[in-house]
């Protein structure tokens, strides 16, 4: 992953996305629909329908770069919202790239207790 400068917000565009879209698509998308700047630095996620596709853009200062990933199993989770913006850590966007449940990440062994 990218380390993204700090203050770096991470919003994930609610609802499903063509993901035929490219560089212009997409910002479009952030202007119209989130009511945001698509050169304002922050990582805008998007997901196709069938939840197996994401697209990030992200404006780093020169230009846009837009990045996918596919997972061959599995989906992204997303929330149930239809539209809008939802922000996300920059923990939480290493787990939804992971293909992991970002809402609700469980422990792999129990806490232990010092004391």
């Amino acid at each position: 992953m990218i380390g993204l400068p700090a203050g770096t917000r991470i919003w994930i565009a609610a609802g499903f996305t063509d993901m035929r879209c490219g560089f212009n698509g997409l910002a479009a998308k952030v202007e119209s629909a989130l009511l945001d700047d698509p050169f304002s630095g922050h990582v805008f996620a998007f997901r196709g329908r069938r939840g197996n596709v994401i697209k990030l853009l992200w404006s780093s200062g020169d230009g846009l770069c837009m990045f996918a990933k596919r997972l061959e199993h599995g989906r992204f989770v997303w929330p149930q919202a239809t539209d809008g913006k939802v922000h996300l850590t920059p923990a939480q966007l290493s787990m939804l790239l992971e293909g992991i449940n970002w809402k609700q990440p469980e422990r792999t062994a129990p806490l232990m207790s010092v004391l």
